[in-house]
């Protein structure tokens, strides 16, 4: 159904991916105050930021599939106000537990950022997929890196409590316009969520051009964790000693990066998706060299940001735009799992970065960081010499399923 998206709406639905996705990562700024006043011991403070994640992971698999089968539009609302929910009692929270439901309730709704992909994939005509998707995708890392900088102003001057009571809101807010702003649309028909499930299953054994994206995928996060879940780490030691409210400045850098690869959408429409993913792993892995320097100075590091969160979101916005251009009719399964790669991955590079700091230095980060990045171009290029090339072009080999319902057809 590609009745087409607009300007408005392409605004609106990048406003709910920025604020979904920053439930889930504005813990991060204010871990220690969230702490302290959970009264939550240093060593257990992993467990407020895993709880997102891993709430996040379960909706990757069990509720972005059910974009395949009921209205999106009102499934993005009532996971925006399941999600203000969460953002809500995790903002009340008297203690850690109470608090790690909270999380783990945002984290698992905030999926809803995939269901507006999946939303966006299947209302756009062809031609403007790419550049529907680089624009929405946009939103998703605005919200990532710019909460950094928000939860960071907000912890240092009203409290953290303060930042899950504006993400409340705000998703409240966003749910009312989705419903009002919005076309409907009604999944696939005849789709059953145990035929979809089942789908997601099958993707991963007979689909190579989803395996590949889905490695890349998996490298390619693993790079970026490893960045912004340890950057932290260096600044906030000798010889910077930045607070939060200054380490989270540096996150305007990945923006820029970001918004610069807005782009990559159009190029992806004009049928440069793997040429493009090629190129920008290459800056991604050469961007490390400058990161690398932090210690010793800042201004390469802001560059190696730029370039590194450029090519990361050249990357993935190509790689959403293949999949869901071959599989136009099941958008949500597949981009519930293609993510469930990016979970994975960007939860491997925080235990890496951490890991590798805490041994042998910042140096060791970023040999992490390159290597990761470095994976992610072997792959991408196994799958060229494969001829496992964009939908369309030499086709992405491998048999169709078979579906087990031909009611639900297109599987």
């Amino acid at each position: 159904m590609a009745t087409g998206v607009t300007r408005p709406q392409r605004f609106v639905l990048a406003l709910v991916c920025a604020v979904a996705v920053s439930t889930i990562y504005a813990i991060q700024p204010v871990l220690e105050a969230a702490g302290a006043g959970l009264g939550v011991a240093p060593e257990s403070l992993g467990g407020l930021v895993a709880a997102g994640q891993v709430g996040y992971f379960a909706g990757l698999i069990l509720l972005v599939p059910l974009g395949d089968v009921v209205n999106r539009r009102r499934l993005i609302t009532v996971h925006l106000v399941l999600t203000a929910a969460g953002a809500a009692v995790a903002a009340a929270a008297p203690n850690g537990p109470v608090a790690v439901a909270g999380l783990a309730m945002a984290g698992l709704f905030a999926v809803v950022v995939q269901v507006t992909v999946a939303y966006v994939a299947a209302v756009s005509a062809p031609g403007e997929r790419g550049r529907n998707i680089g624009a929405i995708t946009s939103g998703v890392v605005i919200g990532i890196l710019g909460v950094r900088v928000l939860a960071g102003v907000l912890g240092d001057t009203v409290g953290w409590r303060a930042v899950y009571a504006l993400l409340a809101v705000l998703c409240l807010a966003l749910a009312l316009t989705v419903r009002a702003a919005l076309d409907p649309d009604r999944g696939t028909p005849g789709a059953r969520y145990t035929q979809v499930l089942a789908s997601m299953g099958r993707l991963a054994r007979t689909d190579r051009l989803f395996v590949s994206r889905g490695l890349i995928a998996f490298f390619l996060f693993a790079s970026f964790g490893t960045l912004w879940s340890g950057l932290a780490l260096p600044l906030g030691a000798d010889p910077w000693n930045f607070g939060t409210t200054q380490i989270g400045l540096f996150a305007v850098a990945g923006l820029a990066g970001a918004l610069g690869a807005a782009r990559a959408g159009r190029w992806a429409d004009s049928g440069h998706a793997q040429s493009i993913t090629g190129s920008a792993l290459v800056v991604l892995t050469a961007s490390w060299s400058l990161i690398a320097r932090t210690e010793t100075t800042l201004w390469p590091l802001a560059i190696g940001i730029v370039l590194l969160d450029f090519a990361v979101q050249a990357v993935h916005v190509g790689s959403q735009h293949l999949l869901t251009t071959a599989h136009p009719h099941r958008a949500g399964s597949v981009i519930g799992a293609y993510m469930a790669f990016y979970s994975l991955g960007s939860a491997l590079g925080a235990l890496t970065t951490t890991w590798a700091y805490s041994t042998r230095g910042w140096q060791a980060s970023c040999w992490a960081g390159a290597a990761y990045s470095l994976a992610a171009l072997v792959v991408w290029g196994l799958a060229q010499v494969t001829g496992i090339a964009r939908p369309g072009a030499a086709g992405a080999p491998g048999p169709r399923p078979k579906c087990p319902d031909a009611a639900a057809q297109p599987c």
